[in-house]
C-alpha cells in the first residue's frame, strides 16, 4: 500500500520553486473559476488556464503527460478525475471539477477545484464542500501528527461527518490516491484518502505532497471511459475533486497552491502556516 520507493525531500530553495509554481496554478484556477458558466467548452476553460501560465512564464504540467491533449482537466458531472477538454458545453447546474499543474524553473505545483454552476443542486454544493473540508482535514493533519497514513484517516474521518450532517451516502474513490510531488509531478509516496493499518513513512521537513480527495454521492466504483483519460462513477453519481499541494517545513507546513499559503482554512481547524 506505501511503497518503499525513494522520497524525494525537498530544501528550501527548492520549495521555493514550487510555491512560484503554485502560485501560477492558483491564479490559473480563479481564472477559470471566474468565466466557468453554462454555455462555455471545456475547451475554453481549458485556454483560459493556458493562457495564465504562459503569460507567468510557467510550463503546464499536464499537456504532453503520457499523451495527455490539454493542460488542464476538466471532468463534468459523473466525471471524476481526468476529463479530455473539448467541445462539450457546460449547462446550469452543472459540476465541474478542474485540475491544473504548472512547472517553474523544473518544479512542479498541482491543484483541483470544484464548481457547481448556476442552478446547481445542494446536494451537489453539499458535495463540493464535504469533499473541500475533507481535504483541509488532511492538510491540518500534516501539521499535528507523525505519520502519512494519519492524514487518510482524517480524510475519511471528515466525510463521514459530512454524511452525518448532510444525511447521504458518500463514497471515497479509492483506485486514485494523492502523491508526492516536486521535480516530477507524481512522486512517492501514495497519500490515501482512506485509512488503513499500516503507519506508512513519517511526515518529515522537506516532503512535498498532494492531497486530493475524490468523493462521489453514491457508490465508489469506477470506470475509466474508451479515451483511456476520463474516469467516471458506474452508477453515474455526480463527483467532486478537490487538491492543494502542501510543503512540510522545518517550521510547519505551508499550502504552495493557496494564494495565502493556507492561511485562513487551516486557522479555523489551529494550524497556523508559515510562509515560503
Amino acid at each position: 500500500m506505501f511503497g518503499r520507493e525513494r522520497i524525494e525531500y525537498k530544501t528550501a530553495e527548492q520549495v521555493a520553486h514550487m510555491r512560484q509554481a503554485g502560485i501560477v496554478v492558483a491564479s490559473a484556477l480563479s481564472a477559470v473559476r471566474d468565466v466557468a458558466a453554462p454555455g462555455m467548452t471545456t475547451a475554453m476553460l481549458d485556454s483560459v488556464a493556458a493562457r495564465v501560465i504562459a503569460d507567468a512564464g510557467a510550463l503546464p504540467s499536464f499537456l504532453g503527460y503520457q499523451g495527455f491533449p490539454a493542460t488542464v482537466c476538466v471532468s463534468v458531472n459523473d466525471e471524476i478525475i481526468h476529463g479530455i477538454p473539448g467541445e462539450r458545453r457546460l449547462e446550469a447546474g452543472d459540476i465541474v471539477s478542474v485540475d491544473c499543474g504548472a512547472i517553474v524553473d523544473g518544479w512542479h505545483a498541482d491543484s483541483a477545484i470544484t464548481i457547481v454552476l448556476d442552478g446547481g443542486d445542494e446536494r451537489d454544493v453539499a458535495l463540493s464542500v464535504a469533499t473541500e473540508d475533507a481535504m483541509w482535514a488532511g492538510i491540518a493533519t500534516l501539521a499535528r501528527s507523525g505519520r502519512l497514513s494519519d492524514v487518510g484517516r482524517a480524510v475519511e474521518a471528515s466525510v463521514m461527518d459530512a454524511e452525518r450532517s448532510d444525511g447521504v451516502s458518500y463514497g471515497i474513490v479509492e483506485e486514485y490516491v494523492g502523491h508526492g510531488i516536486g521535480s516530477a509531478m507524481h512522486q512517492p509516496p501514495d497519500v490515501l484518502n482512506y485509512g488503513v493499518r499500516e503507519r506508512g513513512p513519517r511526515l518529515r521537513p522537506g516532503m512535498c505532497l498532494a492531497i486530493e480527495p475524490m468523493i462521489v454521492r453514491g457508490e465508489n466504483t469506477t470506470h475509466v471511459c474508451e479515451d483511456d483519460w476520463t474516469v467516471v462513477t458506474t452508477d453515474g453519481a455526480r463527483a467532486a475533486h478537490w487538491e492543494h499541494t502542501v510543503a512540510i517545513l522545518e517550521e510547519g507546513i505551508s499550502v504552495l497552491t493557496a494564494e495565502d499559503g493556507g492561511a485562513e482554512r487551516l486557522a479555523r481547524l489551529g494550524v497556523q502556516v508559515h510562509p515560503v
